[in-house]
């Protein structure tokens, strides 16, 4: 006769097999009260909506006010319109009147400082009209685009709004559009932006890149990564006033967290069900729409500042960039030289490279392809939060999309350089920087962006694995 297992010992070893089920529903919870806790904080220090409303008007009650030349500060019941003028040589310009109004026949004009900045103060929340007076111009000095002379903004109570107006020296670029803007002065200055942009492009699809050749997946959450980056630093910086150095640290870290907790709650159980690569696809596309309305729920549609005050300029062999873009170009020149020295020198990196070329014989030869692949989840995620910040200091403002607009860029760079090698994403991340900078020569506005689309059609029709990537045969 058979055994017979008691039904005590039976029940105990189903609760045992249970065991693993039941620690990930509690991961997933922790993981679930701690992305509530990261916004929370901003939720309780942001300043109430019925504050907002019932702020005093007494500015908005005049029809006008004198120039002011007195900085504005922010405050729970005081927001700031403010910006500067430079000249064609990119000093800043004094004695120039900007005109503001608004809500409830609000109506005030500032006068620039030495310094080429203006300020206003506002108590009420809502759209603002920021006009230049043309006729206080400096003589010889005209504004490169006079259709721009007026623009609508929308400013908050507890939160600054810039605007920076650039002159130039020809007046025809101004009042006719028969004379061209395009300048070798204006190519080298959009040349320069472009290596500023492919240089923080490439601190993401360094990341994005990795996770490619890791696991074959193509993350769709990831440029919701740069804005958790950006919207961190906001808070950090801003509401509690922390240094920006310490920020930038403790955000890299916060942002490098959220990916070791993604792959050990959410990817590393699903990759051991075996689950497809298209649906985890659809998990990163959900994800990034979840990510996108938290976001917006908790820091509000409009585009917020990590620093508070106007990024002071630098000339440096006819370029004129903030200090804040120097500073974040220097900062990801080190770091992705840094990543690049770690993934070649170093065992784990090499580690990385093999699991990458090919997992299956990577685990055969003793690498614990699971810790790499966590590992690489950590990295991105910290990268992406690290560009984050350095954007929102470089763009003056960051919001809920920030990361979404970038993503096109991110997969057209990892595509032209190679999917899967980080040294791909670097080489296409400066090319698609510098071509898309390049193209706003010619191409209004953020119509730029449509460039990356071309070039990544085009790659794939002509060489779809890339500068670095390898030829494979398919069937």
């Amino acid at each position: 006769m058979g055994s017979i297992t008691p039904p005590g010992s039976a029940l105990a070893h189903r609760l045992r097999r249970g065991a693993p089920g039941r620690s990930r529903l509690v991961l997933a919870a922790v993981l679930f009260l701690a992305f509530l806790a990261t916004f929370a904080v901003d939720w309780a220090l942001a300043p109430g909506a019925d504050a907002a409303t019932s702020a005093p008007s007494a500015s908005a009650s005049a029809s006008s006010a004198p120039a002011s030349t007195q900085p504005c500060t922010v405050s729970p019941t005081n927001g700031c319109i403010q910006g500067t003028i430079t000249d064609s040589d990119r000093k800043p310009v004094s004695g120039v009147d900007v005109d503001v109004a608004g809500p409830g026949g609000f109506s005030q004009t500032a006068t620039t400082a030495d310094t080429g900045r203006w300020s206003v103060s506002v108590t009420q929340a809502g759209n603002y009209t920021v006009s230049v007076d043309q006729d206080t111009l400096p003589k010889g000095q005209y504004l490169t685009n006079a259709a721009d002379a007026k623009r609508t903004v929308a400013a908050s109570l507890n939160a600054n709004v810039g605007q920076i107006f650039q002159l130039s020296d020809q007046q025809g670029v101004t009042t006719t559009g028969a004379a061209t803007s395009v300048t070798p002065q204006r190519a080298w200055q959009q040349f320069a932006s472009g290596i500023r942009l492919g240089l923080l492009i490439a601190l993401a699809s360094v990341g994005l890149s990795l996770i490619y050749g890791t696991t074959g997946l193509s993350s769709f959450s990831h440029g919701e990564q740069v804005t958790l980056g950006g919207l961190l630093a906001y808070l950090f910086a801003n509401q509690l006033g922390w240094n920006i150095w310490l920020t930038g640290i403790v955000v890299t870290l916060l942002c490098a967290a959220t990916g070791w907790l993604q792959d050990a709650g959410i990817w590393r159980p699903l990759r051991k069900k075996r689950i497809s690569l298209t649906q985890l696809m659809i998990v990163t596309i959900g994800l990034s729409i979840a990510a996108q309305y938290a976001f917006q729920y908790f820091f509000g549609a409009s585009t917020v500042r990590i620093q508070q005050g106007n990024p002071e300029t630098v000339t440096f062999a006819g370029l004129t960039l903030t200090v804040q873009s120097y500073v974040a170009m220097a900062i990801a020149l080190v770091v992705l030289v840094g990543t690049g020295l770690f993934l070649a020198k170093t065992r784990f990196g090499r580690a990385t490279r093999a699991v990458s070329d090919n997992p299956a014989l990577a685990s055969a030869s003793g690498i614990d392809v699971d810790r790499v692949i966590r590992f690489v989840w950590t990295l991105a995620a910290g990268l992406a939060g690290l560009s984050g910040v350095m954007l929102g200091l470089v763009l003056n403002g960051v919001n809920w999309q920030t990361g979404l607009q970038l993503l096109l860029l991110m997969f057209a760079s990892v595509t032209l350089g190679g999917l899967g090698t980080a040294y791909g994403a670097l080489v296409g991340s400066m090319i698609i920087g510098i071509v898309v900078e390049l193209t706003n020569l010619v191409l209004p506005g953020d119509f730029k962006y449509a460039t990356a689309l071309v070039i990544l059609i085009l790659i794939l029709l002509f060489r779809p694995q890339g500068i670095f990537g390898r030829a494979e045969r398919i069937g």
